[in-house]
Parts: C-alpha cells; sequence; structure tokens
C-alpha cells in the first residue's frame, strides 16, 4: 500500500486516498453519496477518514470502472457483498458476465490494432519500394 498511515489503526486522509486511488476528491464525495462507498469514518473536526478496508474496496472500484462496469452494476456488486456471504454466487455471476464483456472488448481491441499493424506494414513497404527504385513520388 502507498498510503502512509496517519496512526498505527491504517488510518488515511482523503488527501492520501486520492493519491492511492486516483479518484478526485468529488468522485470519493460522489461514490459515498450514492452508496458505492459506505459512510467514511469522520475525526472530532468532523473530517474525513478512510480505513484500509475502505482505500482496499476503491481499489476494486477502480478495477471495475477502468473495465466499463457501469455504476448501476457496481452497486448492485456493493449491494451483493453488503449482504453477505449467502450472496458469493451472485456475485461470482455479475462479475464473470463483466469478465466476459472485458473479453470481448479486448478482442475488438485485438482486431483493430491487427488492422493499425497492416497499415504500418503497408507503409513500411511503401518506404522499401520507394528507396528500391529512385524516382517514386512519396504515398500518400
Amino acid at each position: 500500500m502507498r498510503c502512509a498511515r496517519i496512526n498505527d489503526v491504517g488510518v488515511y486522509t482523503p488527501g492520501q486516498v486520492v493519491e492511492e486511488t486516483g479518484f478526485s476528491l468529488d468522485t470519493l464525495r460522489y461514490y459515498e453519496r450514492i452508496g458505492l462507498l459506505e459512510p467514511v469514518d469522520r475525526n472530532a473536526a468532523g473530517q474525513r477518514r478512510f480505513s484500509e478496508d475502505d482505500v482496499s474496496w476503491l481499489g476494486m472500484i477502480r478495477c471495475l470502472r477502468d473495465t466499463g462496469m457501469p455504476i448501476a452494476e457496481m452497486l448492485r456488486f456493493a449491494q451483493l457483498v453488503r449482504q453477505g456471504e449467502h450472496t458469493i454466487e451472485d456475485r461470482i455471476a455479475l462479475l464473470a458476465e463483466h469478465d466476459r464483456k472485458v473479453e470481448a472488448q479486448i478482442a475488438d481491441l485485438r482486431q483493430k490494432q491487427s488492422g493499425i499493424q497492416r497499415k504500418i506494414q503497408y507503409y513500411k513497404d511503401v518506404l522499401t519500394m520507394r528507396d528500391m527504385l529512385p524516382g517514386c513520388e512519396q504515398a500518400s
């Protein structure tokens, strides 16, 4: 964990959580407001203090968000987690469906990457031909 601890109990300031997770303060507040993040503890002055569990949960949320899971599905996942162990099969099903979508995205990107690589090779071939045949004009 990159966060520096405030004390031995593993409590983090909002700034440290922003640095660790890459989420903005506004995003953290939003996630707490909509229930994606459980209410964050506060110190005597009313300042938010995040636990190691909060930071770990936000890491999972970052993974799901970065792989394109809609907020509604993330909220469903959070709800299932909070309901307890009897929802593990439902969590597996939700994550497996998301994994299938991620695999499809990767396959689509690989196909597009292949097209880019073919175009790169085409242009390399054009340069090779130009260098071999003096007087050839540059292709577009």
